[in-house]
């Protein structure tokens, strides 16, 4: 019975570890930021906000109804001066007024300008939040990476430290042989304290990034997250010399779109000013009742009501602005000229950005198999001078030499890994492939 419960504490458990930890790959990663960074979700806000600014637009030249409903008092009547007649107040004590107004916007360019202004002011919001996205995307990469890196960086120290604890056991029986100097043994002694150092290091800093992944995908900070990619299996799936021959594509690029935006802004807005020539007209019903009375007999049935009607067109024209118009339209004039420039010069640089990151892409690769080839020879090195060293046919200089010199290679090929990721993210950005 007792072994039984055991058994079940165990599975209880795992099924509570597995819990607790969430497993996820780069992608896992990424569509999970997507839907809960908070960044992100305060960007779709800005477009349903957008949306009902839209309506807010619309809704402002649809008919209009109010209602109201006046109850006058005079507490003390006034009198009325003709010349030298005075004559006593004669209006009933008490006055109720009730009454319904349609009101119609028929014309005007403030609000044309409006609705088209709307639709690119929603426009805006949703590049906004493709924009968003797209560094949500990258900073998801980049986080993610920087964790692989660490935990690939953590199994190279302790690899190295189980090495160098095995060196310096090997060496102290040497020198208690009297083969060997002192100065050898205290320099292994060395290297391991400096390796150590180094593993405390990096497990820090790889619980902070581990922590900082998990901000940017939206999860607490004290989370408990695994990853399940590898940094070389995931430089190898991003390894794609195809997208060397992508063409341009300018035009999705979404910094350009978000220039384009500017410019139709500031084309409205030179618009806008134009039309502050031109009238305004809009046209309105009104009905409703009055009822007078001395004494305040309105809720009777013998109260006698007056209803009246009306209907009129208001006609606004704008005739004299002391050049505050011209004025107006000349800087909205120039604030389009400048936003003209800028979408030209966003395509230039953006034509110059996609063949820097190409390089950039190229190189990266090139370099991830350098180092790799350079970290095997590293390796070979290290392992001949080891051998050469407790043979009694090396020093120990060229053993730390070549201890150094391997620790390096390894760091490096680490980083050309991480290279190889970051730099593919970043064309696939500017060519507009980025898998969302």
């Amino acid at each position: 019975m007792k072994n039984k419960l055991l058994i079940l504490a165990f599975f209880f458990s795992l099924i509570v570890s597995a819990q607790e930890n969430k497993n996820f790959s780069l992608q896992d990663a990424i569509d999970y930021a997507l839907e809960n960074n908070r960044t992100g979700k305060n960007a779709e806000r800005d477009i349903e906000a957008a949306k009902q600014q839209k309506w807010e637009a619309i809704a402002k030249g649809l008919p209009q109804i109010g209602a109201s409903v006046e109850y006058q008092n005079w507490l003390k009547k006034g009198a009325f001066a003709f010349g030298s007649q005075i004559t006593e107040n004669a209006n009933p004590r008490h006055t109720v007024t009730a009454g319904v107004t349609l009101s119609q916007l028929l014309f005007d360019g403030s609000y044309i300008v409006g609705l088209q202004s709307a639709k690119v002011f929603l426009e805006i919001s949703e590049n906004a939040k493709e924009k968003t996205d797209i560094e949500i995307r990258k900073a998801v990469i980049n986080a993610y990476g920087n964790v692989l890196l660490l935990e690939e960086s953590i199994d190279v120290f302790e690899r190295n430290k189980i090495v160098q604890i095995k060196n310096l056991k090997a060496a102290k029986i040497v020198y208690e042989n009297g083969m060997t100097e002192e100065e050898n043994v205290d320099q292994l002694k060395i290297t391991v304290s400096s390796i150590e150092s180094n593993l405390k290091n990096v497990t820090r800093l790889h619980s902070l990034g581990l922590k900082m992944l998990n901000i940017t995908i939206g999860l607490d900070v004290n989370e408990k997250i695994t990853l399940s990619n590898t940094l070389e299996n995931l430089t190898t799936e991003n390894i794609d010399l195809s997208l060397m021959n992508s063409e341009e594509n300018i035009e999705n690029n979404i910094d350009y779109k978000i220039a384009l935006n500017e410019k139709r802004s500031k084309e409205l807005l030179l618009k806008l000013e134009k039309y502050r020539k031109f009238p305004t007209v809009s046209a309105f019903v009104n009905g409703g009742v009055s009822g007078f009375s001395e004494t305040y007999s309105f809720a009777t049935n013998d109260q006698k009501w007056f209803p009246s009607s009306l209907f009129g067109v208001n006609l606004s024209v704008p005739l004299f602005t002391s050049g505050w118009g011209k004025a107006t339209r000349k800087r909205a004039k120039l604030n389009l000229e400048k936003s003209e420039n800028n979408v030209i010069e966003i395509e230039q640089n953006l034509k110059l950005g996609i063949a820097s990151a190409k390089s950039n892409y190229e190189f990266s690769i090139e370099e991830y198999n350098t180092k790799k080839e350079l970290l095997k020879l590293a390796e070979s090195i290290e392992g001949k001078n080891q051998i050469k060293y407790f043979e009694g046919m090396g020093s120990s200089f060229d053993l730390q030499q070549a201890q150094s010199q391997l620790y390096n290679a390894q760091q490096e090929f680490l980083q050309a890994m991480l290279d190889v990721i970051n730099t593919k993210t970043e064309l696939e950005v500017i060519l507009n492939q980025a898998n969302n």
